[in-house]
């Protein structure tokens, strides 16, 4: 289909560009009323009305009639015969991958374990060979997705695509990460870290979604942090903004894998939780140890409660610079529960500067260990492109 050319400030381009706020804005936040997407927009209520007929004309939108507050009202939400994204977030010992609809509602998911030093030539060619094996599964092949999100357990630069920071996923370094998927799938893929995807999740439809600036911490093997100010992700120049797992604690303390000493890590992060058993009490994993005190283990408890604390002083260092609104707790250490988060919040009483309202209250995640995969499927989403015609209800779509 031959798109029409418009002059600028014309009626019909002024009428594309609402059209395109309208549909970035259930992007973003999914399913809304028409009086909320009047709100979030600054369009007129007659304005959405005429959209939305439109684009449910020509198969973009759906509508449904819901309840608010006793009156009935309209609910809008993107056609799911749009397409599908996928979702995938290799974390130090396990992948998880989703494929979604373009309302975000999961179609198919699986996850496996990895090695601890995994490398990205060979877990790029097992995620391109899942993928293909779910979409075959579900009727379709890797081309019909309009895009792939990609959590990885380091920061990204935003300008290369390449781990920003050295020594922190080592077979990971000095390869946009990105380039090298598309060029085994063929299709558009978005990387970051997987604390500024899980912070995304958060933010867009978990906990978080109602408030203005927030920090998703990732607490497990390793240590990261996603902050989200003023509604967005913030990522500081070379993508490394949140890296709060090396904050130096002791500076006469452990070398950690960045080569520093007494980074937070060193004392919290899961190798060093699971070091300070003796090899034959069976704490090899995280989940030996979560389950260990749940089992009522006093050592287990013991050593959750003292990571705690120490997370707990680093997040408060974090929002003396950063005043977040609420910090959301997630990764595999966030499966202790109040064992480790009571400790936390302990410390953040003790240590953060008081302010008129209280502290920021310390909540678990919304998706358990689906958060960061829920985040690169949002990623993903944003990276797709609607284009509309337009003189005609007619729709071309293509993928960022």
């Amino acid at each position: 289909m031959i798109r029409r050319e418009t002059p600028p400030g014309s009626q019909s381009s002024l009428r594309e560009a609402n059209r395109a706020r309208l549909l970035e804005t259930l992007k973003r936040h999914g399913r809304m009323t028409q009086v909320e997407l009047a709100g979030i927009t600054g369009l007129s209520p007659a304005t959405v009305s005429n959209i939305v007929k439109e684009l449910v004309a020509s198969g973009v939108l759906h509508t449904s009639i819901t309840s608010r507050s006793g009156r009935r009202a309209t609910l809008v939400s993107l056609a799911r015969q749009l397409g599908l994204v996928a979702g995938a977030h290799f974390s130090s010992r396990q992948l998880h991958i989703a494929i979604s609809d373009v309302t975000r509602t999961v179609v198919s998911q699986s996850s496996l374990p990895l090695p601890l030093d995994h490398r990205h030539d060979a877990e790029l060619d097992r995620l391109a060979l899942l993928l293909g094996d779910m979409m075959d599964s579900l009727g379709g092949s890797v081309d019909d997705l309009l895009g792939v999100g990609l959590a990885l357990p380091a920061p990204i630069d935003p300008r290369t695509g390449m781990v920003s920071a050295a020594g922190i996923l080592r077979g990971w370094e000095n390869v946009d990460i990105a380039a090298s998927l598309t060029a085994r799938i063929q299709r558009p893929v978005l990387v970051d870290s997987e604390a500024n995807l899980g912070a995304l999740a958060e933010a867009r439809e978990g906990v978080s979604r109602d408030v203005a600036s927030s920090v998703y911490l990732r607490v497990g093997h390793t240590i990261s942090a996603g902050m989200v100010v003023g509604g967005e992700l913030f990522r500081g120049v070379n993508g490394k903004a949140g890296q709060i797992g090396h904050v130096t604690i002791d500076e006469n303390g452990p070398i950690c894998r960045c080569s520093n000493r007494g980074c937070l890590e060193t004392y919290a992060g899961g190798p060093a939780l699971l070091s300070l058993f003796p090899p034959g009490e069976g704490m090899r994993r995280l989940g030996d140890l979560i389950q260990g005190a749940e089992s009522g283990d006093g050592s287990a408890r013991r050593v959750i409660a003292d990571a705690g604390r120490h997370i707990g002083i680093a997040a408060a260092s974090l929002c003396n610079l950063l005043d977040p609104g609420l910090i959301v707790v997630g990764g595999e250490l966030a499966e202790a529960g109040e064992t480790l988060m009571a400790p936390m919040r302990h410390s953040l009483e003790r240590t953060a500067l008081a302010a008129g309202n209280g502290l920021p209250e310390i909540v678990a995640s919304s998706f358990g260990e689906w958060t960061e995969t829920r985040g690169a499927i949002a990623a993903a989403l944003d990276a797709v492109a609607f284009d509309h015609v337009a003189v005609d209800t007619g729709v071309d779509r293509a993928t960022a």
